[in-house]
């Protein structure tokens, strides 16, 4: 059985060396011992779901002090100060609402907060997110001055037909690119894909992938 360490290498080499590509570590569930190696083998960012879950597990990692912390679960209105404390990037920022929110929080502490705006992409109703069409909208949430808006984040839909999942994702590539014509967004991130469809992903733009069960196996 191949250890946390070598599949995450294997992943790693398996990426194209002709495009820069972040590798988030989806860390939920996981123990500290298992994030610890995946940092020693070379993971700089990883992703957890639960504000609850990280403020209880990230104490107690040794080597986290470098890592960028980000939170890619949905954020629950009244856990915004703890998020803003907690992580470096809040990837999903679905709701003007929340966005302001998060903008409070942080000029409380002083902090400006990187963010992703998470997109609907397959308008599916059991998903979060702003639509495709909901352009004004994002933009005003830039209007916010504690926040730093630095991409997109998206997940595919919810099928096995790869022409439907590389479709989704090509939509939010456009969304991508018509939103940084505006003056106030310049963003360079656009974070799509995970374990079963980040190489759909990759193709179709995306600069960020969010890879847990491809590193450490299926969860319990």
């Amino acid at each position: 059985m191949k250890t946390v360490t070598q599949k995450l290498k294997k992943l790693q080499a398996s990426l194209p060396k002709n495009k820069k590509i972040k590798l988030v570590v989806v860390t939920k569930t996981r123990t500290s011992k298992e994030i610890e190696e995946a940092i020693s083998a070379g993971a700089v960012s990883i992703g957890e779901n639960k504000i609850q879950e990280a403020e209880k597990k990230f104490p107690s990692i040794n080597n986290l002090k470098n890592i960028e912390k980000r939170l890619i679960g949905n954020l629950q209105s009244n856990k915004t100060n703890k998020a803003v404390k907690l992580f470096d990037v809040i990837d999903t920022v679905d709701t003007e609402k929340i966005a302001k929110k998060i903008s409070n929080s942080a000029e409380k502490i002083n902090k400006i907060q990187r963010v992703l705006i998470q997109i609907n992409s397959s308008g599916e109703e059991t998903k979060s997110g702003f639509m495709l069409k909901d352009k004004e909208k994002i933009q005003r949430c830039a209007d916010n001055k504690n926040i730093k808006i630095e991409g997109l984040m998206t997940m595919g839909p919810n099928t096995k037909n790869k022409k439907d999942i590389a479709k989704a994702f090509k939509k939010t590539k456009e969304l991508f690119d018509c939103l940084n014509m505006y003056d106030k967004l310049e963003m360079k991130t656009l974070s799509m894909g995970m374990s079963v469809d980040y190489k759909i992903a990759i193709e179709q733009g995306s600069t960020d992938i969010r890879v847990g069960s491809a590193i450490f196996g299926p969860r319990d």
